[in-house]
């Protein structure tokens, strides 16, 4: 029974850790959040910290899986085959959310790159949620297509990339020249899809 309390209360702390990590990258940027300033915010030292967690890169991709969760509590879930115009609003909902979060968004933008290594602890992470988004919007995509709401010119997995590019990319721009309205520019290739193309043979 101690050994079951004691691990109730290490999955307690490993949340509470995430929690206010994701509100100090948010507040401080990526820069600002080094791994005292973490482990201060949670009343631990930083070897306290990093007991949870087996290296900084872990704690870094832990963190990304916790703002996922998240974002999917407030905006919907992507891997429940919703409709294309329900993946719409909640995808560009993040993308303006992640407007006000910068620090989130570098470390994303950052670890993504980083990850392309397979022993990166973020491979995984970065990985699985790409396959998973990418077949959330081919899904719904091809029933759109059947619908005959869509253009078949281009398949179902070739959109789903160029969605999750254009997101990516404008992340990156983002970056670079703030003035950019990321949820804007994702919205439009959102409406470029709507738009009344014929298919094949037509």
């Amino acid at each position: 029974m101690a050994r079951r309390g004691a691990y109730a209360k290490g999955v307690a702390k490993r949340e509470e850790i995430l929690e206010s990590a994701l509100e100090v990258i948010a507040r401080e940027g990526y820069h600002g959040a080094s791994v005292k300033e973490l482990a201060e915010a949670v009343g631990l030292s930083q070897a306290g910290l990093l007991h949870y967690f087996d290296s900084k890169d872990e704690l870094f991709t832990a963190i990304l899986r916790k703002r996922d969760e998240v974002d999917s509590r407030r905006f919907g879930a992507i891997d429940e085959h919703p409709s294309l115009d329900r993946i719409r609003e909640g995808f560009v909902g993040i993308v303006a959310h992640n407007a006000e979060v910068p620090g989130l968004v570098e470390l994303f933008s950052r670890l993504a790159v980083e990850a392309g290594d397979p022993q990166h602890p973020a491979h995984e992470y970065f990985v699985e949620r790409s396959a998973a988004i990418r077949q959330t919007f081919s899904e719904a995509i091809a029933d759109r297509q059947r619908d005959g709401r869509l253009t078949d010119r281009v398949d179902p997995d070739t959109l789903a990339r160029l969605v999750q590019a254009v997101s990516d990319g404008m992340q990156l721009q983002w970056m670079q020249d703030p003035a950019v309205d990321m949820s804007a520019t994702v919205d439009a290739f959102f409406e470029l899809l709507d738009a009344k193309v014929p298919a094949r043979g037509v």
